[in-house]
Protein backbone atom coordinates (compact mmCIF):
# COMPACT_ATOMS: atom_id res chain seq x y z
CA UNK A 1 0.00 0.00 0.00
CA UNK A 2 1.17 3.54 -0.78
CA UNK A 3 1.11 4.87 2.80
CA UNK A 4 3.16 1.91 4.07
CA UNK A 5 5.64 2.46 1.23
CA UNK A 6 6.04 6.15 2.08
CA UNK A 7 6.44 5.41 5.78
CA UNK A 8 8.94 2.65 4.97
CA UNK A 9 11.01 5.06 2.89
CA UNK A 10 11.01 7.56 5.77
CA UNK A 11 12.55 4.87 7.96
CA UNK A 12 15.04 3.74 5.33
CA UNK A 13 16.42 7.21 4.63
CA UNK A 14 16.61 8.05 8.34
CA UNK A 15 13.87 10.65 8.67
CA UNK A 16 12.55 8.25 11.30
CA UNK A 17 15.46 6.75 13.24
CA UNK A 18 15.74 3.60 15.39
CA UNK A 19 13.89 4.19 18.64
CA UNK A 20 11.90 7.17 17.35
CA UNK A 21 8.22 7.24 18.23
CA UNK A 22 5.87 6.73 15.30
CA UNK A 23 2.97 8.93 16.28
CA UNK A 24 -0.12 8.00 14.32
CA UNK A 25 -1.65 11.49 14.30
CA UNK A 26 1.57 13.37 13.52
CA UNK A 27 2.65 11.05 10.72
CA UNK A 28 -0.82 11.01 9.21
CA UNK A 29 -0.82 14.81 9.15
CA UNK A 30 2.68 14.93 7.64
CA UNK A 31 1.67 12.57 4.82
CA UNK A 32 -1.71 14.24 4.34
CA UNK A 33 -3.80 11.18 5.10
CA UNK A 34 -6.34 10.18 7.73
CA UNK A 35 -5.38 8.17 10.77
CA UNK A 36 -7.08 4.96 9.54
CA UNK A 37 -4.69 4.26 6.61
CA UNK A 38 -1.77 5.38 8.78
CA UNK A 39 -2.81 2.87 11.45
CA UNK A 40 -2.92 0.12 8.82
CA UNK A 41 0.49 1.17 7.43
CA UNK A 42 1.98 0.94 10.92
CA UNK A 43 0.56 -2.58 11.26
CA UNK A 44 2.11 -3.57 7.91
CA UNK A 45 5.54 -2.28 8.94
CA UNK A 46 5.20 -3.95 12.34
CA UNK A 47 4.71 -7.28 10.56
CA UNK A 48 7.84 -6.52 8.54
CA UNK A 49 9.80 -5.82 11.71
CA UNK A 50 10.50 -2.17 10.89
CA UNK A 51 8.22 -0.92 13.67
CA UNK A 52 7.67 -2.25 17.20
CA UNK A 53 4.16 -2.01 18.65
CA UNK A 54 3.87 -1.22 22.38
CA UNK A 55 0.77 -1.58 24.61
CA UNK A 56 -0.78 1.81 25.49
CA UNK A 57 2.19 3.67 24.00
CA UNK A 58 3.18 4.97 20.59
CA UNK A 59 4.94 2.46 18.33
CA UNK A 60 8.67 2.99 17.76
CA UNK A 61 11.02 2.36 14.87
CA UNK A 62 12.61 -1.04 15.45
CA UNK A 63 16.06 -0.95 16.99
CA UNK A 64 17.48 -4.49 16.65
CA UNK A 65 20.83 -5.50 18.08
CA UNK A 66 23.68 -6.73 15.91
CA UNK A 67 23.10 -10.26 17.23
CA UNK A 68 19.43 -10.15 16.24
CA UNK A 69 20.30 -8.89 12.76
CA UNK A 70 23.00 -11.53 12.22
CA UNK A 71 20.57 -14.25 13.34
CA UNK A 72 18.07 -13.04 10.70
CA UNK A 73 20.78 -12.91 8.03
CA UNK A 74 21.82 -16.48 8.85
CA UNK A 75 18.24 -17.53 8.11
CA UNK A 76 17.94 -15.54 4.90
CA UNK A 77 21.30 -16.90 3.73
CA UNK A 78 19.89 -20.43 3.89
CA UNK A 79 16.63 -19.31 2.24
CA UNK A 80 18.39 -17.55 -0.65
CA UNK A 81 20.78 -20.45 -1.28
CA UNK A 82 17.80 -22.82 -1.46
CA UNK A 83 15.85 -20.34 -3.63
CA UNK A 84 18.73 -20.19 -6.10
CA UNK A 85 19.11 -23.95 -6.24
CA UNK A 86 15.39 -24.51 -6.80
CA UNK A 87 15.21 -21.68 -9.36
CA UNK A 88 17.90 -23.44 -11.40
CA UNK A 89 15.58 -26.43 -11.59
CA UNK A 90 12.16 -24.79 -11.76
CA UNK A 91 12.40 -21.27 -13.20
CA UNK A 92 11.18 -20.62 -16.71
CA UNK A 93 13.42 -18.92 -19.23
CA UNK A 94 11.08 -15.92 -19.06
CA UNK A 95 11.49 -15.66 -15.29
CA UNK A 96 15.28 -15.78 -15.54
CA UNK A 97 15.31 -13.13 -18.26
CA UNK A 98 13.02 -10.92 -16.15
CA UNK A 99 15.61 -11.14 -13.34
CA UNK A 100 18.32 -10.26 -15.84
CA UNK A 101 16.30 -7.23 -16.96
CA UNK A 102 16.17 -5.96 -13.38
CA UNK A 103 19.96 -6.17 -13.19
CA UNK A 104 20.19 -4.42 -16.57
CA UNK A 105 18.23 -1.53 -15.03
CA UNK A 106 20.76 -1.32 -12.20
CA UNK A 107 23.72 -1.49 -14.58
CA UNK A 108 22.24 1.26 -16.75
CA UNK A 109 21.22 3.60 -13.95
CA UNK A 110 22.67 7.14 -14.19
CA UNK A 111 25.20 8.28 -11.55
CA UNK A 112 22.65 10.59 -9.93
CA UNK A 113 19.98 7.89 -9.55
CA UNK A 114 18.19 7.78 -6.20
CA UNK A 115 20.03 5.18 -4.04
CA UNK A 116 16.73 4.08 -2.51
CA UNK A 117 15.22 3.46 -5.96
CA UNK A 118 18.24 1.33 -6.87
CA UNK A 119 18.03 -0.54 -3.59
CA UNK A 120 14.38 -1.39 -4.20
CA UNK A 121 15.31 -2.87 -7.60
CA UNK A 122 18.12 -4.82 -5.89
CA UNK A 123 15.65 -6.29 -3.38
CA UNK A 124 13.22 -7.11 -6.19
CA UNK A 125 15.97 -9.27 -7.75
CA UNK A 126 16.15 -11.28 -4.52
CA UNK A 127 12.37 -11.59 -4.33
CA UNK A 128 12.15 -12.64 -8.00
CA UNK A 129 14.68 -15.44 -7.48
CA UNK A 130 12.68 -16.69 -4.49
CA UNK A 131 9.48 -16.64 -6.55
CA UNK A 132 11.28 -18.45 -9.39
CA UNK A 133 11.90 -21.35 -7.00
CA UNK A 134 8.20 -22.17 -7.55
CA UNK A 135 7.96 -22.98 -3.84
CA UNK A 136 5.32 -20.64 -2.38
CA UNK A 137 6.19 -21.45 1.24
CA UNK A 138 9.83 -20.63 0.61
CA UNK A 139 8.99 -17.39 -1.23
CA UNK A 140 6.63 -16.29 1.56
CA UNK A 141 9.16 -16.98 4.32
CA UNK A 142 11.93 -15.30 2.33
CA UNK A 143 9.75 -12.23 1.83
CA UNK A 144 9.10 -11.94 5.55
CA UNK A 145 12.80 -12.10 6.44
CA UNK A 146 13.74 -9.75 3.61
CA UNK A 147 11.29 -7.19 4.99
CA UNK A 148 12.72 -7.52 8.51
CA UNK A 149 16.20 -6.80 7.18
CA UNK A 150 15.10 -4.01 4.83
CA UNK A 151 16.54 -1.03 6.73
CA UNK A 152 19.83 -2.53 7.82
CA UNK A 153 20.45 -3.94 4.33
CA UNK A 154 19.78 -0.54 2.81
CA UNK A 155 22.21 1.16 5.18
CA UNK A 156 24.85 -1.54 4.87
CA UNK A 157 24.56 -1.49 1.06
CA UNK A 158 25.73 2.12 1.14
CA UNK A 159 29.11 1.15 2.62
CA UNK A 160 31.91 2.37 0.35
CA UNK A 161 32.91 0.05 -2.50
CA UNK A 162 30.07 -2.43 -2.19
CA UNK A 163 27.97 -1.64 -5.26
CA UNK A 164 30.39 -2.95 -7.92
CA UNK A 165 30.82 -6.25 -6.09
CA UNK A 166 27.07 -6.60 -5.52
CA UNK A 167 26.26 -6.01 -9.19
CA UNK A 168 29.02 -8.40 -10.31
CA UNK A 169 27.65 -11.11 -8.03
CA UNK A 170 24.14 -10.50 -9.34
CA UNK A 171 25.41 -11.04 -12.89
CA UNK A 172 27.19 -14.25 -11.81
CA UNK A 173 23.98 -15.52 -10.20
CA UNK A 174 22.03 -14.78 -13.39
CA UNK A 175 24.67 -16.58 -15.48
CA UNK A 176 24.35 -19.57 -13.17
CA UNK A 177 20.56 -19.53 -13.46
CA UNK A 178 20.80 -19.46 -17.24
CA UNK A 179 23.23 -22.40 -17.16
CA UNK A 180 21.03 -24.25 -14.60
CA UNK A 181 24.18 -24.62 -12.48
CA UNK A 182 22.75 -24.98 -8.97
CA UNK A 183 26.14 -25.44 -7.29
CA UNK A 184 27.52 -22.24 -8.81
CA UNK A 185 24.43 -20.25 -7.94
CA UNK A 186 24.56 -21.53 -4.36
CA UNK A 187 28.23 -20.59 -4.09
CA UNK A 188 27.75 -17.03 -5.36
CA UNK A 189 24.59 -16.45 -3.30
CA UNK A 190 26.38 -17.60 -0.13
CA UNK A 191 29.31 -15.29 -0.89
CA UNK A 192 26.89 -12.44 -1.59
CA UNK A 193 25.20 -12.83 1.80
CA UNK A 194 28.55 -13.23 3.58
CA UNK A 195 29.57 -9.80 2.25
CA UNK A 196 26.28 -8.39 3.55
CA UNK A 197 27.24 -9.66 7.02
CA UNK A 198 30.57 -7.84 6.73
CA UNK A 199 28.80 -4.65 5.65
CA UNK A 200 26.29 -4.93 8.49
CA UNK A 201 29.08 -5.35 11.02
CA UNK A 202 30.78 -2.30 9.52
CA UNK A 203 27.57 -0.32 9.81
CA UNK A 204 27.11 -1.26 13.47
CA UNK A 205 30.76 -0.53 14.24
CA UNK A 206 30.36 2.98 12.83
CA UNK A 207 27.05 3.68 14.61
CA UNK A 208 26.69 5.07 18.15
CA UNK A 209 24.99 2.56 20.38
CA UNK A 210 24.18 1.54 23.90
CA UNK A 211 22.96 -1.66 25.59
CA UNK A 212 25.88 -3.72 24.37
CA UNK A 213 25.60 -4.10 20.62
CA UNK A 214 22.26 -2.29 20.21
CA UNK A 215 22.33 1.06 18.35
CA UNK A 216 21.48 4.05 20.52
CA UNK A 217 17.76 4.65 20.96
CA UNK A 218 16.61 8.13 19.97
CA UNK A 219 13.40 9.96 20.83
Amino acid sequence: MEIASRLRRSILVGRLKPGDSVKERDNAAELGVSRTPMREAIRVLAKEGLIELRPSRSPIVANPSLREVIDDIDVIRALEVLSGELACRNASVEEIEAIAELQHRLDGAPPDADPLDLFEIDMEIHRAIARASHNPSLAETHGAYLARLWRVRYLSARQVGGKDRTYRQHREIIAGLRARDAAEVARVVASHIDHIILNVRGYFDSSPRCDGDRPAVRG
